[in-house]
């Protein structure tokens, strides 16, 4: 038998006790209270989580991937964050990638026993061609998934830089990092269901790695997303919007600069400050590897 007497997330809540008697109005208050946890725990791991967005950025910039896997909640998160990072950023869909256990029809139906295999991970990240390039960060509440702690030893085989986002002290899945963000949100209102506080949790410190990162190689000017793409007329608009905002020009001026700089919107705002033509502005964005401060500057 798997022992889960030592997981602070698989214990239970003397404040829940009596969930099952508690009114509508009672469970959704305990369940803010707790919640409240989330952000503490999400706060103690800030030096962590700094390093692993730094270790994701320095990837990025060696022309490598970032490589989630995990299984359940956790690995759904994964494929969560991994998806909004193109339409975000303007990224390639295989620059971020998502695996979870049973693979990606396991999002939408768990596939029993999947997380228990010690093979099925290791298998897709050789399917990827993982090299040491790359980072792989494993995700799992409890911290002792088998199918991401196989595939967190063979990517540390081959010289990869590894990470782990768990909700445990001293994990399994620790040993095989280089740096373990340790999120320790306590037991679950529901005992053992770590899709609440835990996946809160986990989830807030994947928006922190993904945006952290892309920031650091040039996705974003000032607060804006300047590589976002324009797939429906929303974000045409959007795009304008984000134009204007940086370059306090009218409309029309956006508008016209995001058409001559053929859809990009950081050779557009580039274009308007700097009163240059696409070619220039394509080069100095060229020169800076894409930021756009960068290329104001210099």
């Amino acid at each position: 038998m798997v022992d889960l007497t030592k997981l602070t997330t698989e214990t239970r809540n003397r404040d829940t006790i009596n969930l099952d008697r508690m009114t509508s109005i009672e469970i959704a208050t305990i369940m803010n209270k707790e919640d409240e946890k989330v952000i503490k725990s999400v706060r103690d791991a800030l030096p962590k989580i700094a390093e692993v967005i730094d270790m994701c950025t320095e990837t990025l910039e060696g022309g490598g991937r970032i490589i989630y896997m995990g299984a359940g909640t956790s690995g759904r998160l994964g494929l969560l964050d991994a998806v909004e990072c193109p339409p975000t950023f303007g990224v390639s869909s295989d620059l971020v990638v998502g695996l979870i256990a049973g693979g990606q029809s396991a999002f939408i139906k768990a596939v029993e026993g999947a997380e228990d295999s010690k093979t099925l991970g290791v298998d897709e990240l050789k399917e990827l061609n993982l090299t040491n390039k790359d980072i792989v960060i494993g995700l799992a509440a409890s911290g002792r998934t088998p199918y991401a702690i196989h595939g967190l030893k063979y990517a540390r085989e081959i010289g990869c830089k590894t990470a782990v986002v768990v909700c445990n002290k001293n994990s399994e899945m620790a040993k095989y990092s280089d740096v373990a963000i340790e999120l320790v949100v306590g037991p679950e209102v529901l005992t053992g269901s770590t899709r609440l506080k835990a996946g809160t949790a986990q989830k807030m410190v994947l928006n922190m790695i993904s945006t952290g990162s892309m920031v650091g190689i040039g996705k974003t000017y000032e607060n804006l997303m300047v590589d976002v793409m324009q797939t429906n007329e929303k974000l045409v608009t959007r795009s304008e919007n984000i134009i204007i905002e940086a370059t306090a020009a009218d409309r029309d001026t956006a508008r016209r600069a995001l058409k001559d700089a053929k859809g990009k919107v950081k050779t557009a705002i580039i274009m308007i400050l700097l009163k240059c033509n696409y070619d220039e502005a394509e080069k100095r964005l060229n020169m800076v590897n894409g930021h756009v401060r960068y290329a104001l500057e210099n």
